[in-house]
């Protein structure tokens, strides 16, 4: 049985589970799917093409498939997911997809911080941790188990690779490759995330591997004739591919 607050506006379309909680001055708009066991604290505004999990919470003030801040918006019906388990903290703002995508995701079990932004379009991934005031532009796209620090500012359609993380204040407008630190100012590649790494269980043996990989890769001007070192000279486990194939694919080049 869902708990709804007598000052709280759900419209009558919305789609709404079971054993959920919406507090005070919520409003839950039209075109609108809530899973079960959410908890909406007050103030809380989920907005027309929310699509949501199970097990959320939602702190006041937080704001759920806003339009797009994007000009070339008009209207069109699109959707913003929110999935299992986040913790979505007090002034979130999540915007709902553009027709680039159509979609904006959030995964699982992740952490967003207070006041902090995902723009239209951006697909992220699960146990992610991102600091307070923390913006993402749109279509963006972040890997799981990444780790954002506050107030970092993230250009549109960046790629922020697994395990990664991104120090306070940071700035930057090419793809964070996976498993390193990123710091610095101007940014830059500031070594492997050895702490988080281990906490993920990675052994000693495989964090040398990547270690010698990021080596092999940024000892050369030209990233393509990195890659070839590490293809020559190193075991290309699952976590080597995946450095490969993210380097590969960047459209905006790596921050160096």
């Amino acid at each position: 049985m869902n708990q709804i607050s007598p000052l709280a506006f759900v419209h009558p379309e919305a789609q709404i589970g079971d054993n959920n909680i919406i507090g005070p001055f919520c409003y839950i708009d039209r075109n609108t799917v809530i899973g079960n066991n959410n908890v909406m604290q007050n103030g809380v505004t989920i907005n027309s093409g929310a699509r949501i999990g199970n097990g959320n919470e939602f702190f006041p003030g937080s704001s759920i498939a806003t339009k797009p801040q994007d000009l070339k918006y008009k209207g069109e019906d699109t959707i913003c997911e929110i999935g299992n388990n986040n913790s979505i903290r007090e002034n979130v703002t999540v915007s709902r997809g553009t027709a680039s995508k159509g979609t904006t995701q959030l995964g699982n079990n992740c952490l967003l911080m207070e006041n902090m932004h995902i723009a239209h379009d951006c697909f992220f991934g699960d146990n992610l941790i991102i600091g307070n005031s923390t913006k993402f532009a749109g279509e963006v796209t972040v890997d799981s188990n990444a780790i954002i620090s506050a107030s970092v500012l993230c250009h549109q359609f960046c790629h922020i690779g697994g395990y990664v993380m991104i120090q306070g204040g940071s700035r930057f407008s090419q793809d964070i490759p996976p498993y390193i630190i990123a710091g610095k100012d101007p940014i830059r590649y500031a070594g492997i995330n050895i702490v988080g790494l281990r906490r993920h269980g990675f052994s000693n043996e495989l964090i040398d591997h990547i270690h010698n990989a990021y080596r092999l890769l940024y000892s050369k001007g030209i990233m393509a004739e990195g890659i070839q070192e590490i293809k020559n000279n190193l075991q290309i486990t699952p976590e080597i591919q995946y450095i490969i194939d993210f380097v590969s694919s960047s459209n905006r080049g790596i921050i160096r």
